[in-house]
């Protein structure tokens, strides 16, 4: 099937490549300078190092100017994070011991700001012994002060009198990591020069080595984003030269590398989120263009995430279907989307309602974000078709028929069938929306709505936030029939991310997420697989490696690794789902 055909405006948005990334193929690395005598300034190993690795490396000066700091960490492919001085305990709420040493509040402050600001970025960190235990500090760990005199344990001597070249004791490498696997040993000679070390490991990050004595002297944050560092001073080891501590600069290199590719597609391609419930979260005095910690889809998010697009919907419980009730559930989607109005009133300089493919192609132009406004529950639409022509005038693009149990319009996916399907009076809702130019949404129902709606609607369908049930037995899920069916009729299935519908084994990741989008490729072709992510309807629910709108290029770094190319990507993001809602409007 071909790619949908836009408008010729897209050609101006895809030759927009930023120039300065179209300089150069090699990955762009930060890498954070001490800061000594009032100079930025750095061992020249960490330079090499980069550079014998294929990347260009580039030194982050000291300084505290966050607007500045934030431009300068969106053009990196990579960030380390050096050695330097001991790092002050209030950071961690603990007073001073006397051993510790010279500490430097700019630096420690410079550090901790770099690390937040690509983390929010998911753009690949790697840490070193100084670096190593500001990563776990910054994500929720502990450290030691001075492991001397705070651990428990006879210790090995950790700051070595001998040349950082040589190694001075030996690590133990665990197997099952990313560390085992780069190094490929389980063992390692490396050097050792400090006296302050990580304690707990942060939440979210694993051990990938420690030291006889049990030091931690590696860790990683995978899967998902790439963050790993090491406790010993490898750089040093590297340019003597020893192939085997380079290994982990290779490494570093080919994700930035990746990481890279995965900016250039989001930047060339309409990145489309197909559902998230966001507008339950629109409490008084919320702001859609500040930050929130509790909300997963907002504009910094989307910005740092690269994201163009959301579906959002207005959802509604299933309720009473008396004429009152009815009458309130209707009235509740318009409420809804007024509220969405008045966010992007709100944030006008940032983001705009989008109603069609052109309209989210203008304002990609004019770098604003996108919002589609969708209905999840057709309970909305009460008992009068009417309704429908009026949400249409709204600017809906697609309705889901129902939500968890059966309505006046067709049964769900979960609770007793109904009507058997769609009702008669589902059947007159499904040629009206055919005829107004509603995309038809699955998600929620039954199988024996699915095979009515197939049967009669005259347009493609789409299933908004879907996975695939041979790979999760869920009722929620699609059975490779199904799938098949919806293709073969034209339309999409956007994989959901919520936990319960990828796996049926406790915290899934990302990868659970890749399998269900490689199953449905394999099964119907790139043209009819999307992403629906459903954040922001269970807090509860959160998937490692994607989380929330921000973390979303994690999908397309995990996807180009398992060698997915750019233009399965722009199908994948956003093309498919895209060409459905201009075959159904058109």
């Amino acid at each position: 099937m071909n790619n949908i055909v836009y408008p010729a405006k897209l050609d101006t948005l895809y030759r927009a490549i930023d120039y300065r990334q179209s300089q150069h193929d090699l990955p762009l690395i930060g890498i954070s300078a001490n800061f000594e005598n009032g100079n930025s300034c750095i061992e020249h190993s960490y330079v090499i190092s980069i550079l014998q690795a294929g990347a260009i490396p580039v030194l982050l000066p000291v300084h505290n100017d966050i607007e500045t700091l934030r431009k300068t960490i969106e053009t990196l492919d990579g960030l380390m994070l050096t050695g330097g001085g001991d790092i002050n305990p209030l950071y961690g709420n603990e007073e001073p011991l006397p051993p510790l040493g010279s500490i430097d509040a700019a630096r420690d402050q410079f550090d901790f700001t770099l690390v937040k600001l690509a983390a929010d970025r998911q753009i690949p960190i790697f840490g070193i012994c100084r670096g190593h235990q500001i990563i776990n500090m910054a994500f929720g760990g502990t450290n030691y002060q001075d492991i001397y005199s705070q651990h428990e344990q006879q210790l090995l001597k950790h700051s070595q009198s001998i040349s950082r070249e040589f190694g001075s004791h030996t690590v133990n490498i665990v197997n099952n990591t990313v560390l085992h696997s780069v190094l490929g040993t389980d063992s390692l000679i490396v050097n050792s020069y400090h006296h302050q070390a990580v304690k707990d490991v942060a939440p979210g990050f694993r051990v990938s080595a420690t030291s006889p004595d049990g030091i931690v002297e590696a860790m990683e944050g995978m899967p998902g984003h790439r963050i790993f560092s090491v406790q010993w001073h490898q750089e040093k080891m590297a340019v003597r030269p020893d192939e085997q501590m380079m290994k982990l600069f290779h490494y570093f290199v080919d994700e930035a590398t990746l990481f890279k590719k995965a900016k250039e597609i989001h930047r060339n391609s309409l990145i489309v989120d197909s559902h998230c419930d966001t507008p339950m979260k629109f409490t008084e005095g919320f702001n859609f263009g500040e930050r929130h910690e509790d909300v997963k889809v907002d504009l910094p998010k989307m910005q740092e995430g690269r994201e163009d697009a959301v579906f959002m919907v207005a959802y509604l419980h299933q309720d009473a279907r008396d004429d009152e009730s009815l009458q309130a559930a209707t009235q509740k989607a318009v409420d809804i989307f007024y509220q969405i109005s008045e966010q992007v009133k709100l944030n006008e300089s940032q983001v705009g309602i989008a109603y069609n493919v052109d309209d989210l192609i203008y304002l990609k132009n004019a770098g604003k974000k996108a919002i589609f406004l969708a209905i999840e529950n057709g309970y909305a639409i009460g008992k009068d078709l009417n309704n429908l022509s009026m949400f249409k005038d709204m600017g809906i693009t697609y309705i889901t028929l129902c939500h968890n149990g059966s309505n006046d319009i067709c049964d769900s996916a979960k609770g007793e069938p109904e009507h058997d399907g769609l009702s008669p009076f589902g059947r007159e809702v499904v040629k009206e929306m055919n005829r107004l130019g509603i995309i038809i949404d699955i998600s929620h129902t039954s199988a024996k709505t699915v095979q009515d709606v197939l049967e009669l609607s005259t347009a493609p369908i789409i299933a908004s936030h879907s996975s695939a049930r041979a790979l999760c037995d869920h009722p929620r899920n699609l059975t490779d029939d199904q799938i098949k069916a919806i293709a073969a009729k034209g339309g999409v299935v956007q994989v959901c991310l919520y936990n319960w519908f990828l796996s049926k084994q406790p915290n899934p990741t990302i990868l659970d997420a890749v399998a269900h989008i490689n199953h449905i490729v394999r099964l119907v072709g790139i043209d009819h697989v999307g992403i629906g992510t459903d954040f922001d309807g269970d807090d509860t629910e959160k998937l490692t490696g994607c989380r929330a709108a921000n973390e979303v290029i994690n999908l397309t770094v995990e996807l180009l690794r398992q060698g997915y190319t750019a233009e399965e990507l722009h199908k994948l993001w956003g093309d498919n789902l895209l060409r459905v809602l201009n075959t159904v409007q058109n």
